[in-house]
């Protein structure tokens, strides 16, 4: 009777205690200074600065830059108007990154973290240091505000992706992050979220412009402008941060002016007059043919040109395939068919530019051969909603012999179009059903880059399709954008490391609505692959095979047009400036790569003309 009696208990409480072991390894807390998404961070906890800075870079001087377009506004994340040129960089942020290292995290505002192995939660300790520019201090209360004013104002995107998240104040220098759903990548993209100080933004809704500059926190504030015109940021002196190791070495310049154009062609001969510093050249024709004359042969101008062979920024045409005439994939494809890389780039770009062939271009996730049985697996379930191509073919994008009319290849669009209903009547496609030409809208930021267009236009001619052009000011293209108003447009594709979760705001249907969902995709399969994605988050082995099937599904759906993209980048500034000699992998920006590293040369400055030193 003992013995059974024993027994009855030992199953009682042994499943009992099994759940609370499981529990206790479930809730393992760790404490760390820094993160990485994929394997560990390159610095240690003691580091004194980035290998790609100059931490003994001297302080002062100012430099003048060129914006395009114009602003009316100093909210980055109004959704309306178009924010002034570096209004992102105002606040400070938790953690930041560093530029020769992909999905990294480094303290800034925060100093350390604690948080559940599974990434559900985590507890931040706020530097006690940390202030605005009033002098006040930026708190736990500050981050929970701030989390909360995104979660009801600003970018429908960021409600969708930490809907069920909380962000709390648990002290007046801890805030408690407990996530919707456990996810490592999740977790860390809040790292990056600027911090509002409640005090001034509590009056002000975020969805809103600003007609003065906010109260921040950054290196920089705003202490002159002109709306539409230009806009000054003045480095502060008494910055909280001027000494972390993620800052040592950078934010040289006393003083940072951008000037606005509404015209790059009269933006660029401004600069060959010194009316402003630094230019990173996008046109490979203009770097070949325009970057002459007195001020480049007597040396006061310099050329330089950085190869980069990490992850790049590629160029698209996105089709909106909500038009009636984009929803068949064999007339993107066709379209696709009539853009002659080959010819463009030797006739007007002289040879600068590589085709883009992925949307992981110059990664391990890029999908290069045919696929292999990891890949398979994953594509096997959604035979039935993919292109047969993704099974039997390496996608490559039309290649032609360069000489400007490829016969072969605008026979096989034609029979393209004709089997997608599409027939040549004298010399117009037209529907077969309805009679309707085959017409459709490229909508172009006016004062750009626009060579290409002709050629394009003249191809689609020969194919009987109407290409009309439609140039526009940045405001407008912004809005249409927004609106997804626009039958095709150019796009610019982020470089991508890794697979990230953020591929969901590109291309899930939960973001159909999406500014950054271009072509307007709603597709299972393509749902089912980022929702994978996400899920393994950090686990390479899983995201290796997982990239490589989303890239084959995207490419060989035509969402967009491969266009091309640089492999380095290309600046032109006045010989004033000096720059570490070590060149960060992943760095970028608008006004030069690495930027933020470079510093006033007061020697080289000497030997210019008075009127630019």
């Amino acid at each position: 009777m003992r013995g059974s009696l024993i027994v009855i208990v030992a199953r009682v409480f042994l499943p009992l205690l099994m759940l609370f072991s499981l529990s206790l390894q479930a809730q393992t807390i760790k404490e760390s200074y820094a993160f990485a998404v994929i394997g560990e961070p390159k610095y240690a906890v003691d580091f004194n600065h980035f290998d790609y800075v100059n931490p003994a870079a001297p302080k002062g001087g100012s430099v003048t830059l060129a914006a395009l377009g114009t602003f009316d506004n100093f909210n980055r994340f109004a959704l309306r108007g178009n924010a002034a040129v570096r209004t992102d960089s105002l606040y400070d942020a938790l953690f930041t990154t560093s530029d020769d290292e992909p999905g990294s995290y480094y303290p800034l505002v925060a100093d350390r973290a604690r948080y559940a192995d599974d990434y559900s939660w985590v507890e931040l300790t706020i530097n006690p240091r940390a202030r605005f520019h009033d002098g006040s201090p930026i708190t736990a209360r500050d981050v929970a505000f701030t989390f909360n004013k995104f979660m009801t104002e600003g970018v429908p995107q960021f409600r969708l992706v930490y809907k069920g998240t909380t962000v709390k104040a648990i002290a007046p220098l801890t805030v408690r992050i407990e996530l919707a759903k456990p996810g490592k990548e999740d977790m860390l993209s809040l790292f990056t979220l600027p911090i509002l100080p409640e005090k001034f933004w509590k009056d002000h809704n975020l969805s809103e412009p600003l007609s003065t500059p906010p109260l921040a926190s950054g290196p920089y504030r705003i202490s002159d402008w002109r709306m539409g015109q230009y806009i000054v940021y003045q480095r502060v002196k008494d910055y909280w941060g001027a000494d972390l190791p993620v800052n040592r070495g950078r934010w040289n310049f006393d003083t940072i002016r951008y000037d606005y154009y509404l015209d790059d062609n009269v933006a660029f001969e401004a600069f060959k007059a010194g009316a402003y510093d630094v230019r990173t050249e996008s046109s490979a024709k203009n770097w070949a043919t325009r970057y002459i004359g007195k001020n480049f042969a007597s040396g006061y101008i310099v050329k330089d040109e950085q190869k980069n062979n990490a992850a790049q920024d590629t160029r698209w045409l996105a089709f909106n395939i909500q038009r009636p005439v984009f929803t068949d994939r064999r007339v993107r494809e066709a379209v696709s068919m009539a853009f002659d890389f080959e010819w463009m780039n030797k006739a007007l770009f002289y040879n600068a530019y590589s085709r883009a062939n992925s949307y992981f271009q110059n990664t391990e996730y890029a999908a290069r051969g045919y696929p292999d049985a990891d890949e398979l697996t994953l594509l096997a379930p959604l035979k039935s909603e993919l292109p047969p191509e993704v099974f039997t073919s390496i996608y490559q994008p039309t290649t032609s012999d360069g000489h400007g009319f490829d016969r072969d290849n605008l026979l096989k669009a034609g029979n393209l179009l004709t089997d997608a209903g599409w027939v040549l009547k004298g010399q117009q496609r037209v529907n077969a059903k309805t009679g309707q030409p085959l017409r459709f809208e490229l909508l172009l930021p006016s004062g750009g880059n626009d060579q290409w267009v002709m050629p394009f236009q003249r191809n689609l001619q020969r194919l009987g399709v109407t290409m009309d052009i439609r140039q526009v000011d940045i405001s407008q293209i912004t809005n249409r954008m927004r609106k997804r108003d626009y039958d095709m447009m150019p796009r610019l594709w982020r470089a991508m490391p890794w697979p990230s979760s953020d591929l969901q705001i590109s291309w899930s249907s939960e973001y159909i609505n999406s500014s950054y969902n271009s072509p307007g995709v709603a597709s299972p399969a393509i749902d089912s692959l980022i929702n994978q994605i996400i899920r393994w988050q950090g686990n390479k082995q899983k995201l290796l095979p997982l990239g490589r099937a989303l890239d084959r599904v995207l490419t060989w759906n035509y969402y967009m047009l491969p266009m091309w993209y640089m492999s380095g980048s290309r600046t032109a500034y006045w010989d004033k400036f000096s720059y570490p000699s070590v060149h960060p992998l992943y760095a970028s920006g608008t006004d030069a790569p690495g930027f933020d590293t470079w510093w006033y040369n007061v020697n080289k400055a000497a030997k210019l003309p008075a009127s630019r030193r």
